[in-house]
């Protein structure tokens, strides 16, 4: 039988390998719980059994809301075993969130984490008539909840392990039933320029381009060590934790918290990373800010050690490479520095480290390359997979590599790119017609502008609609700069403005709160809240001269010439951002156009007034008064 499926995939894995080899770790209450591919077989086997017991056909779908637990792998792939389709939730999405991918993906069971998530489904319960159970793995609260609607993982793990021995020959028949075409899992777009869109993954899509996937990045059949904690509803961890770990096969190893995950990257040391963009920011922006609270002698050898390191990555990069003096000089900062770092850090073993969704500083990847972690920044979508693909000794901190063999990329005249793919998705779900628009005489219209260099290398530079022109006639491209203001340790994000009315650049700050932080105590500044920090005199000037480091590597029309430190983070719950820390961009222009007016006049400071959203749905408004400041030269 053609193994073209993950449900008969999984099958074939607990034959082959049974309760020799481990294929989950999830670690609880302090202790790694072990499960084998057998383990992990019955789980997926039993919960489908329990599902089609209660009712769910071929066709339909399950929605999961949760964080990165065993059980989420298990219930989509029982979802899938029984010819069904997993619909993943973020797990900080609002009630009215989980209610439109609930109604919209017609999901007809919900599987949820614990309380907090099964207290978003009873608030909602009365719009959502297609979901027959809502079903949680973590009964810790639930106690004393009575709805019928309720039932518990282990409920329907045993109904399925009865109806299993009632209906001997069912699974495996369900299983057979599966075809490479069949909907494997929704992943919903980000919704950066609307409503989220049900982007349908076919199982030949999970499994005929990850597969070539792994074997061109050398993670095939190498029994690698894998930490999920990269949210399932986003399309990178379908490929690698859910697929890629059936396919390769890995282990996968789930932390205890969210809280905890750099603590078990450590503990565990795993062989395959991904991080976000967003993410190795935030790792950057830790070890600077921990080098700059170190002792003097730490911050000496880091400070003589760094270019060193800086320096032999970028003639890495070079025909002849360092030369023998220089690779000595890179042994001995290697292991005077960058090893400890490595391993603080959790990434002594990494061999396969991974980043996308969004645009990484070149200075992130030389800081990286310097302590001789590569970071792959490859270009991809939630629609085609992944598109372009770093290789393995040419990694370059500008682009993101070559198109992959299964991939052709070309550009339009307006410098879109277009791409053409073997293992295509099965279009939006609901939505025929925003399918069409994506395609264009059989390419798959991208809505990126970039290009590609002499040595057939792509750059992404920037959404099509996202790109600005200035008064002059001039464009720029604000996600340009933004990457690069968010190198700072101090800048944790910034919004860059521009347009064809406005004369020059400016921008809205996220200070980091830690960081920022450290500085203000440090230096015996008092603070009581982000937006009091925020406004101290001394925090506008050292994000003045953050920015200015930028300016100087910019054209003069593209530089930041005014800028506030704004008095709140942006928050996916107020949609300023998407669920997967993308900026909605002309979302917030629209919200703050009074405060970006104020940019552009003479004012020196401007009172805002603004309503925030508390996480218990409580509204709030605040008003306070931000300092317009601007930069020199």
């Amino acid at each position: 039988m053609t193994l073209d499926t993950l449900p008969k995939i999984l099958r074939d894995n607990a034959v082959k390998y049974g309760d020799r080899l481990v294929a989950i770790r999830e670690k609880d209450r302090g202790i790694w719980k072990e499960f084998t591919w057998r383990d992990y077989f019955l789980k997926v086997k039993y919960f489908c059994m329990g599902l089609v017991r209660m009712g769910l056909e071929r066709g339909r779908n399950v929605c999961i809301l949760g964080e990165n637990k065993p059980e989420w792998f298990w219930a989509e792939l029982a979802a899938q075993s029984a010819g069904g389709a997993a619909v993943g939730i973020f797990t900080d999405c609002l009630p009215e969130e989980v209610k439109y991918y609930a109604v919209h993906s017609d999901s007809v069971f919900a599987v949820v984490h614990d309380q907090e998530q099964v207290d978003k489904f009873l608030e909602i319960k009365q719009e959502i008539p297609k979901i027959k159970k809502i079903i949680y793995w973590d009964p810790k609260g639930l106690w004393s909840y009575q709805d019928p609607l309720l039932v518990s993982f282990d409920q329907v793990l045993e109904l399925g392990q009865t109806y299993d021995r009632e209906q001997p020959h069912l699974f495996d028949e369900m299983v057979d039933q599966g075809r490479g075409d069949d909907i494997a899992a929704f992943c919903y777009t980000s919704g950066t320029t609307g409503l989220p869109k049900g982007g349908m993954l076919s199982q030949r899509w999970l499994v005929d381009s990850v597969r070539e996937w792994a074997q061109l990045d050398g993670w095939f059949d190498q029994g690698y060590e894998y930490l999920s904690f990269i949210p399932p509803a986003w399309i990178t961890e379908q490929g690698i934790g859910i697929a890629g770990a059936i396919l390769a096969p890995m282990i996968v190893n789930f932390p205890e918290e969210p809280e905890t995950v750099q603590e078990n990257i450590r503990e565990i040391g795993p062989d395959i990373l991904f991080f976000g963009a967003r993410l190795w920011e935030n790792l950057n922006r830790m070890v600077q800010a921990r080098m700059i609270d170190s002792t003097y002698l730490r911050r000496l050898i880091y400070r003589l050690a760094l270019p060193i390191g800086l320096k032999t990555a970028d003639m890495m990069r070079s025909q002849n490479g360092p030369g023998l003096g220089r690779r000595f000089l890179y042994f001995l900062a290697y292991h005077a520095v960058f090893r400890q770092l490595r391993d603080r850090i959790g990434l002594s073993r990494a061999k396969t480290v991974y980043s996308a969704g969004a645009a990484v500083s070149p200075d992130i990847i030389r800081y990286f390359k310097a302590l001789g972690i590569d970071i792959r920044l490859f270009y991809g979508s939630t629609e085609q997979g992944v598109m372009s693909m770093p290789r393995k000794g040419d990694i370059r901190a500008d682009t993101s590599g070559p198109p992959v063999p299964w991939v052709e990329v070309k550009l339009s005249e307006e410098g879109e790119i277009l791409i053409k793919n073997k293992y295509p998705y099965s279009g939006y779900y609901k939505d025929p017609e925003a399918t069409r628009e994506k395609m264009k005489d059989g390419w798959f219209c991208t809505g990126d502008f970039g290009h590609l260099n002499e040595d057939g290398h792509l750059i992404v530079m920037d959404r099509m609609d996202d790109l600005k022109e200035l008064a002059g006639g001039k464009k720029f491209s604000p996600q340009y700069t933004e990457v690069r203001l968010r190198f700072s340790p101090y800048i944790k994000d910034a919004l860059v403005i521009g347009g064809p009315d406005k004369e020059y650049v400016t921008a809205l700050i996220n200070i980091d709160l830690d960081n920022v932080g450290r500085f203000a105590e440090a230096r015996h500044i008092a603070y009581t809240t982000f937006t009091d920090l925020s406004q101290k005199p001394q925090v506008i000037d050292l994000v003045q001269k953050e920015i200015e480091k930028v300016n100087a590597t910019l054209p003069d029309w593209t530089r930041v010439k005014r800028f506030v430190n704004m008095h709140k983070e942006f928050d996916a719950d107020e949609e300023e951002l998407t669920r997967t820390r993308k900026l909605r961009r002309t979302f917030v222009e629209d919200r703050y156009k009074d405060l970006i007016t104020a940019l552009y006049a003479d004012e020196p400071e401007y009172t805002v007034e603004a309503t925030v959203t508390y996480r218990d749905g409580r509204k709030g408004t605040m008003h306070t008064a931000i300092q317009v400041t601007e930069t020199k030269g």
